[in-house]
C-alpha cells in the first residue's frame, strides 16, 4: 500500500524489533518493548504524531501509541490482544503451564520449517496452487499478490528471531492496554475471513471493553492481512479516515 499511501503523507515504515532487518530485541521483553522501540524511531524520523497504521501485533503497537499521545489517529487492521478473558494476571496452574510449553514446541517447530524452507521459496512458491497453500491463514484473496511478495515475506519471517520470545511472554503475561489514554480517533478493520485473530472472538476486549466507540469496518470474506488481501480498500480506508 506504501505508494497509495504516500499521495497524501509522508510515509514512516519501521520495522518491528527483533524481526528481519531491525535491530534485535534486547534486555528483558515487556509488553512494551515494541512501542518504545517505533516511538524512538519516530523521534528520530521528527514524529511527533503521526496517523499510525497497524495490522495484528502492528495494530496493537498502534493503539498503545496512542496512549501514550503520539497519534493523530490509529487505523488497527486486525490488532492482536482483545480475546475475551485475558487480563494483566493470568492464572497460573500446571495445566495452563503445559499448554504454553505445548504452544511453544509448535511454534519453535513452524518456525524451525519456516527456516528450512525459506531458501527455496521461489520454487515452493512457483504455481498458483503453491501460492493458496502459502496464504491460507492469513488472505482469502490471494491471485493477485505476487510471488516475489510472498517469498520476501516467508524470508523475512524466517528470520524473525523475536517469533518465539514475544508468543512466550503473550502466552504468560497476556495482554492490557491502557485504553482510557487513547484521545485521538481510532478505525479498527477486521476481516470475517480472518483465521489467525477470527472474527468476532478475538475483537471481544475491543469492542465491549476498551473501545467500543471506535469506527469499526467490517470486511466481508477478508482474512486476517486486508492490506494484502484487498489492498486498494484498505488503502482508501486508511485516506479517507485520515484525511477527517
Amino acid at each position: 500500500m506504501l505508494p497509495l499511501l504516500e499521495r497524501y503523507h509522508d510515509v514512516l515504515a519501521p520495522t518491528l524489533l527483533g524481526h528481519a532487518g531491525a535491530p534485535p530485541l534486547a534486555g528483558e521483553i515487556t509488553g512494551e518493548v515494541l512501542a518504545d522501540g517505533v516511538e524512538r524511531a519516530m523521534d528520530e524520523a521528527g514524529f511527533e504524531a503521526a496517523h499510525i497504521v497497524g495490522n495484528s501485533l502492528g495494530g496493537s503497537v498502534a493503539l498503545q501509541l496512542a496512549a501514550r499521545g503520539r497519534a493523530r489517529s490509529v487505523v488497527a487492521l486486525a490488532p492482536a490482544g482483545g480475546e475475551a478473558g485475558e487480563s494483566f494476571v493470568l492464572e497460573r496452574s500446571p495445566e495452563r503451564e503445559e499448554s504454553i510449553k505445548e504452544a511453544l514446541r509448535q511454534q519453535t517447530t513452524a518456525r524451525e520449517q519456516l527456516k528450512a524452507a525459506a531458501p527455496y521459496a521461489e520454487a515452493i512458491l512457483a504455481s498458483a496452487e503453491d501460492r493458496r497453500r502459502e496464504t491460507r491463514l492469513f488472505s482469502t484473496n490471494f491471485e493477485h499478490i505476487p510471488a516475489e511478495l510472498l517469498a520476501h515475506h516467508m524470508r523475512g519471517a524466517a528470520a524473525c528471531k523475536a517469533w518465539v520470545p514475544l508468543i512466550e511472554h503473550g502466552l504468560r503475561e497476556g495482554w492490557a492496554l491502557d485504553a482510557e489514554r487513547i484521545t485521538c480517533p481510532v478505525r479498527i478493520v477486521w476481516g470475517t475471513d480472518d483465521k489467525i485473530l477470527p472474527w468476532p472472538a478475538a475483537a471481544a476486549r475491543f469492542r465491549d471493553e476498551w473501545l467500543p466507540h471506535a469506527d469499526w469496518v467490517v470486511l466481508d470474506g477478508v482474512g486476517h492481512c486486508p492490506q494484502l488481501d484487498v489492498p486498494l480498500e484498505t488503502a482508501a480506508l486508511i485516506v479517507g479516515f485520515t484525511a477527517g
